[in-house]
């Protein structure tokens, strides 16, 4: 509900006469603020956005440029190595001090996330298959089929409290080298569980129409996935929400759309914070019809509420927003990756990553 504030427009006021200079002008000014507020507020609830029960940014807080290049996706916080991104076709490494280094070369990764036991587990799109990388360097293969077919691309990762890991496997630009398909012939752009024992099932097939980003909740209720056909008309730029069973399958019937992100590009990678808020980058700056058309810059971060409800966005001047990560020495700091550009963001509320635990 939204609610204009009391005496925003009031219908009269003293005479000038009855009052002095100094009272007339502060007045003047109670009612410009009072109207301004009202407008801000009937805008925000125009546009879908709620108002957070606490805040998300940080007093003062806004998005600012850390480095023009090097950080295409990713992103995972390390509290010693810094944070990595996937970018210019490798793991980058920005250190505590800000010096940007090529941690891994040409691991061609796009989604990254570190386990609980400090491991960084890498969705590899190039390679096709999903790895990680152990303490002394060397690369775990945890899949790279399923029942014998290649993946697509492995875009993204999310781990839930029992270490099973989910990943996305979306297939952009040329689709020629496809092997996954259903039982009709159809192709498979699905999601995926690999268990401990490293075994791995399909949980998502066709009920989504190109899974990117995707996040279970720290208690392993629910299943977010990003579904972003973009640069294809009438492709799906959704949000869904799913109950994840015990077993780690899903309960279809109970696909719950958030957010449609509609004429322009739609959601990608995504986390949680300490309060359960999700915290999505997608949108875009530039038109490119025929396919996103929005009237209007889209790009940056949605913040909502665990209910779903929007309660925030946060513009990032770059295209495209890719995904975001938790870091700092508090967790308290958003790093954003934008069409290679890396972007920081000060919050009021912790993130909660698998790994670093928050203190």
């Amino acid at each position: 509900m939204c609610y204009v504030l009391p005496g925003a427009l009031p219908s009269a006021h003293p005479p000038l006469s009855f009052l002095n200079r100094r009272r007339a002008k502060v007045l003047a000014m109670k009612v410009a603020l009072s109207a301004l507020l009202s407008w801000t507020l009937f805008m925000a609830c125009a546009a879908g956005v709620v108002a957070a029960a606490e805040p998300i940014l940080a007093p003062g807080g806004k998005p600012e440029l850390l480095s023009e290049t090097g950080a295409g996706e990713g992103p995972a916080w390390h509290p010693e190595l810094g944070l990595l991104t996937s970018g210019d076709g490798h793991v980058m490494r920005r250190d505590l001090q800000g010096k940007q280094s090529i941690y891994r070369e040409q691991a061609g990764t796009n989604g990254l996330l570190f386990d609980r036991q400090g491991r960084l587990v890498m969705c590899e799109p190039v390679r096709r298959r999903v790895s990680r990388l152990e303490p002394n360097g060397q690369v775990t293969v945890l899949t790279d089929n399923y029942r014998g077919k290649r993946y697509n691309q492995p875009n993204d990762l999310t781990i839930d409290s029992k270490n099973r890991i989910y990943f996305s496997d979306p297939c952009y630009g040329d689709r020629s080298h496809l092997e996954l398909l259903d039982d009709q012939g159809k192709q498979v752009e699905g999601v995926y569980r690999i268990d401990p024992d490293g075994s791995v099932t399909r949980i998502i097939t066709h009920e989504v129409d190109r899974p990117n980003g995707l996040v279970v909740t720290p208690d392993d209720r629910f299943l977010f996935v990003a579904d972003n056909n973009n640069d294809t008309v009438g492709g799906a730029r959704k949000l869904f929400r799913f109950l994840l069973k015990p077993d780690g399958t899903v309960d279809f019937a109970s696909q719950k759309l958030i957010h449609d992100w509609k004429q322009t590009r739609g959601p990608d990678g995504m986390k949680l914070d300490s309060l359960g808020r999700l915290y999505v980058a997608g949108g875009l700056n530039r038109q490119n019809p025929p396919y996103e058309t929005q009237d209007q810059p889209t790009a940056g971060v949605y913040v909502f509420s665990p209910e779903g409800e929007l309660l925030q966005f946060i513009p990032i001047p770059r295209d495209e927003t890719t995904n975001c990560a938790f870091g700092g020495p508090d967790l308290k700091t958003l790093y954003v990756t934008a069409g290679g550009s890396l972007w920081k963001i000060p919050l009021a509320v912790a993130g909660r990553p698998v790994w670093p635990p928050l203190k």
